[in-house]
């Protein structure tokens, strides 16, 4: 079950920050979708024991950014946010996905 912590200040929609889904505003707790995606993110950063997550997630970031020079671009093509992206919409991912599912979508 997850956490969720109203901050009308982030800048998208909803973060993961595990055990937390931080979310813009109330009604983002009820977007199935939205939620799905974030806890995607929690299986991520629970396999890589949280600090090694963001600071791949980061790095990915950057170097992406080198190569896009457009945030939106680099951030599309974080490999976590393409795990995340590729599968939110199937509420049952979670219980069949395979750990360190997101390496198969490196340079891809």
């Amino acid at each position: 079950m997850a956490l969720f912590i109203v901050f009308k200040k982030l800048p998208a929609a909803a973060m993961a920050i595990y055990p937390f889904i931080l979310v813009k505003s109330k009604a983002y707790k009820n977007d199935v979708v939205l939620i799905n995606h974030e806890k995607i993110h929690h299986q991520q950063q629970l396999e890589l024991l949280l600090i090694p997550f963001y600071l791949l997630y980061l790095l990915n970031y950057l170097i992406n950014l080198l190569i896009y020079k457009s945030h939106y671009k680099a951030y599309l093509n974080i490999v976590f946010e393409k795990e995340a992206y590729l599968h939110e919409c199937e509420l049952t991912y979670l219980t069949t996905r395979k750990r360190y599912n997101w390496l198969k979508l490196i340079k891809a």
